[in-house]
């Protein structure tokens, strides 16, 4: 009997205690003029709730307090807005007192010269200095040949195997981006480069806790690691006094209008490989499946393909004007981003107490500008949940004011062309060279980031022509 009573007395406890702090927290959280919502636990907040349910958890908070609402998520107190015509005011707003708001996780992994992290006239050089190195006139001269050399050897020896597309496509993003970086170091560097880079990735979206074998602390380490290693690169070519014609090469001319320092540019390389790395793999692994699972969207790519392969020699790479004649192949770079929801949205701070939507935000407040729900809005994708490349057929669609898979506002995404260009070249080679099953069995995750935890495996063969 005593036993039983120190069980009851300590759930009793248990459940005093677990009121009193969520009751503290929302008390601490209370101000006037804050959007509806609710705050979670002290210091972790609803991330668990959000990480684990993910839209789930957004639907079912917009449906107790509506499209604008206050949470504590990623360490940070937090409105999330769901509203489209509010998404679109928020994101032209930066010169109004909101800035870039990304996790503290993010911006200690990222470093403080990150893109993403820095607003004003630091942002307007820094994005500047990015531009000058993926500008269409770039990517047309210079960036187009290498990839297009690279991604030929990439899937050279696909035929008869059984692969893990996620993998390939992973691998593929990271060396294809590190060669345009590097040059010929990228082979050496690539070895100790992308395990140290993969750790970076997962750090990026975790709890700013700085514990051993937390993903933040193995991200911290990560960057270190990196961070070392394109240092002693960048020492390494001013000792040699060449003029490698790859990104560093630029970044680090004295022709270079864009000045930066050893920093700066190291961050900017950072921020050209974790970009571009997630974006790019992941809308080509999703599209393999898309294709797959609708033949006659993949025969309609295919043939667009092979008509530009017709026109050309066996090993005659693509050009500029192959890659903007694949009008098919962009509209299902667009529709796959949509339909898997590659990016779930963005999130800006505020610097100065705000009113927005009749309700003021506290200075230092998150504000995640919410787009997932609009890909899936039948007014403006009718059957939202179907596979339909023909719908970007009308490239209106693609800058319609609502649609930010693309980023928005001045933060638009800088390397969106650059990114295209890749996958374009991606699926240019795959489906001219081989057709494909999947093994089964592999699922797909769409939240918080797309991908498959045991791998994405399909068989390939040659596909003759």
């Amino acid at each position: 009997m005593a036993i039983i009573m120190v069980i009851l007395l300590g759930f009793v406890g248990l459940c005093f205690i677990t009121t009193a702090l969520l009751r503290w927290n929302e008390l601490k959280y209370r101000k006037k003029g804050l959007p509806p919502g609710t705050m979670g636990w002290p210091v972790f907040g609803e991330t668990t709730e959000f990480l684990k349910l993910g839209p789930n958890f957004m639907k079912n908070q917009r449906a107790r307090y509506g499209s604008f609402f206050k949470s504590h998520i990623l360490g940070c107190p937090t409105v999330v807005s769901m509203d489209p015509e509010l998404n679109r005011y928020i994101l032209m707003s930066e010169a109004k007192g909101l800035v870039p708001g990304y996790p503290q996780s993010m911006l200690d992994i990222l470093g403080k010269c990150n893109i993403a992290a820095v607003h004003g006239s630091t942002h307007k050089y820094m994005r500047g200095a990015l531009l000058s190195l993926i500008s269409p006139t770039m990517i047309r001269h210079q960036i187009l040949p290498k990839i297009d050399e690279f991604v030929r050897s990439h899937l050279s020896d696909w035929d008869d195997q059984v692969i893990d597309i996620q993998e390939k496509t992973k691998e593929m993003a990271f060396l294809s981006a590190l060669k345009q970086i590097a040059g010929a170091e990228s082979t050496t560097l690539a070895k100790e480069f992308m395990p140290e880079f993969f750790k970076l990735v997962l750090g990026t979206l975790s709890l700013p806790i700085d514990l051993p074998g937390t993903n933040y602390r193995n991200g911290l380490e990560a960057r270190k690691n990196i961070v070392g290693t394109l240092r002693k690169l960048i020492e390494e070519r001013r000792d040699s006094q060449g003029n490698e014609q790859d990104m560093l090469g630029c970044l680090m001319s004295e022709e270079n209008k864009y000045k930066l320092n050893d920093e700066e540019i190291i961050d900017l390389i950072i921020t050209l490989l974790y970009s571009g790395y997630e974006t790019v793999s992941t809308t080509s692994m999703v599209a393999v499946k898309y294709l797959r699972d609708h033949p006659r969207a993949l025969e309609e790519l295919r043939r667009e393909h092979v008509e530009i392969r017709a026109q050309k020699g066996r090993d005659e790479p693509i050009y500029w004007e192959d890659y903007k004649s694949m009008k098919f192949t962009r509209a299902v770079i667009c529709e796959a981003s949509r339909l898997a929801t590659i990016v779930n949205g963005v999130l800006r701070k505020t610097t100065k107490d705000m009113e927005i939507n009749g309700y003021v935000i506290p200075k230092g407040w998150r504000i995640y500008v919410y787009t997932r729900e609009v890909n899936y809005d039948s007014g403006l994708f009718p059957d939202p949940l179907t596979f339909n490349p023909w719908r970007w057929m009308d490239r209106s669609l693609e800058t319609h004011p609502h649609f930010l898979i693309f980023g928005g506002g001045t933060r638009q995404c800088p390397g969106k062309e650059l990114g295209i260009a890749e996958i374009s070249t991606f699926l240019h080679y795959f489906v001219t060279r081989y057709r494909w099953d999947e093994v089964g069995g592999d699922k797909l995750v769409k939240f918080p980031r797309v991908e498959a935890p045991n791998g994405f495996r399909i068989r390939v063969s040659s596909l003759l022509i």
